[in-house]
């Protein structure tokens, strides 16, 4: 059965519903990855509101940071970031997102099969993700004018003070893999001129067909095996 969206532009429930077995297989993970300030969160909370479980790599970092006892300014989260590549490799994040994952399904706690991960910034970190699920990459484009706007009206403890600190944060950003990230995503989706209802309208129409992809492929090979 296809998936279909509701009036609304919402997933109707129960149609990303092929998820039976705790393994990787059974696994959907939707990664997004962008420049800051693009709309990755935006689209995240649309997706939690389908039944995904969100896991930020920003949070992890930021978590990582308060046990380090480090204040989360902006430089504190990126030279942070960079340390964790540069001792454990590019794909360090998603390492936390994995043992995040684990975490999650051990304690029985919010370990909802269908998953949107925030914050993918390299194509290293999307293989790791793909040996626990099957992966999707979104990336969320906006232009500079717009990502800045964006992340001086969140007013977040790691916002760009001025147009200075957030043309270092893009090029901090860019050190690290994400160009390569965007070029190779699944789906680029542009939010210059969406309002937030039509972003996330779109974002969930790419998922819904990602899901009928994951769907099909997972029922050919229950087939296959009988």
């Amino acid at each position: 059965m296809a998936n279909t969206l509701n009036a609304k532009g919402k997933l109707r429930r129960g149609t990303i519903d092929f998820h039976k077995k705790n393994n990787a297989k059974s696994r959907f993970i939707v990664c997004l990855t962008g420049m800051p300030g693009a709309g990755k969160s935006t689209v995240a909370d649309s997706l939690m509101r389908e039944g995904f479980s969100l896991i930020s790599m920003g949070d992890l970092v930021r978590n990582e940071a308060k046990r380090k006892n480090l204040m989360p300014s902006d430089v504190n989260l990126g030279n942070l970031m960079i340390r964790l590549r540069n001792s454990l490799g590019a794909g360090a994040i998603a390492r936390l997102i994995v043992n995040e994952i684990e975490k999650r399904e051990l304690t029985g706690g919010n370990a909802s099969l269908n998953i949107v991960v925030d914050g993918v910034r390299s194509i290293p970190e999307v293989r790791i993700l793909k040996t626990v699920g099957r992966v999707k990459l979104l990336a969320i484009h906006a232009s500079t004018n717009t990502r800045f706007e964006h992340l001086r009206k969140r007013q977040r403890e790691d916002a760009p003070l001025n147009r200075n600190d957030f043309c270092v944060r893009d090029k901090r950003e860019l050190t690290v893999g994400i160009s390569e990230a965007i070029a190779l995503a699944d789906e680029t989706l542009s939010n210059n001129n969406l309002s937030v209802e039509e972003l996330q309208e779109r974002a969930v129409e790419i998922v819904l067909k990602w899901a009928d992809e994951v769907n099909n492929d997972d029922h050919a090979h229950t087939g296959h095996d009988r």
